[in-house]
């Protein structure tokens, strides 16, 4: 291609040089991660799996109530590294000893004072490789004292229940012991509490201090049902004796009456 002639240096005009535009700098702000706290599927689980979650929920709860460190939850997100929500974990039931026990929408670690010491999950044939394989290294990363599993309708572990101990980063299952009624059980150090398993496949929380199993939420409503009819045969027990009280005293005071009228009128 022929390229155009060039214009004389000396047959150029004169110009004045122009100044540089300066562009004003600007910092772009970096985009807020969002960290989800419901991935918007329903919870799909058999009343076997459902049972055993919701009953160590609500026992536990019940059971650290009257302490203000003990954070009890449960099927929630737990996000383990700021900046990357996908980063998570969903346990089943998990036990914070030394966390507020405040409602959270998840649980992030950089936002929390530590990690969860004792998590359960109700595993199944379909979740066993994700629940010994991606949750179980997660949870060691992360220094989880005591994991443990349960397997409510004995799809593939044997036995149903096995707990094990973080030791030297490794998850090491712990001596069983044996409870006072004969039975077999394990110990949580974590909780203070031993686990077993009821007939075939109800899960169970014994307090060796009390001597008692934590009660199930069905146990609870009937225990405050028998006392608050305890308590309103009580009160209408003493509301009858009352009654009674008054109707002789008022009988008493009707005679005296009678009595001093009579001395009045022999006078």
């Amino acid at each position: 291609m022929e390229r155009p002639p060039a214009m004389s240096t000396a047959a150029a005009p004169a110009t004045a040089a122009l100044p540089a535009t300066v562009l004003p700098t600007t910092t772009a702000e970096p985009a807020e991660v969002e960290y989800p706290y419901s991935d918007d599927q329903p919870m799909a689980e058999s009343d076997f799996q459902l049972a055993p979650l919701v009953y160590a929920i609500t026992a536990l709860r019940a059971h650290f109530h009257p302490r203000q460190d003990v954070y009890v939850c449960g099927d929630m997100f737990l996000y383990f590294r700021e900046g990357d929500p996908r980063s998570v974990v969903a346990p089943d039931v998990f036990v914070v000893i030394g966390a507020p026990p405040h409602r959270r929408w998840s649980y992030k670690l950089w936002e929390e004072p530590k990690a969860p010491d004792f998590i359960l999950e109700v595993t199944s044939r379909s979740t066993r490789h994700v629940d010994q394989g991606r949750k179980r290294d997660v949870y060691a990363s992360l220094g989880v004292g005591e994991y443990w599993l349960f397997d409510p309708t004995g799809d593939y572990l044997s036995p149903r229940l096995q707990g094990f101990e973080l030791r030297g980063g490794t998850y090491r299952s712990p001596s069983s012991v044996i409870r006072p009624s004969g039975g077999p059980g394990l110990h949580s150090k974590v909780l203070g509490l031993e686990l077993r398993v009821e007939g075939e496949d109800e899960l169970r929380f014994h307090d060796p201090a009390t001597g008692e199993d934590l009660p199930a939420y069905e146990e609870l409503w009937t225990k405050v049902q028998e006392e608050s009819a305890a308590l309103q045969a009580a009160q209408d027990l003493l509301e009858t004796r009352l009654e009674e009280e008054a109707t002789a005293r008022r009988a008493a005071e009707a005679r005296i009456a009678e009595l001093e009228a009579r001395l009045g009128r022999s006078t």
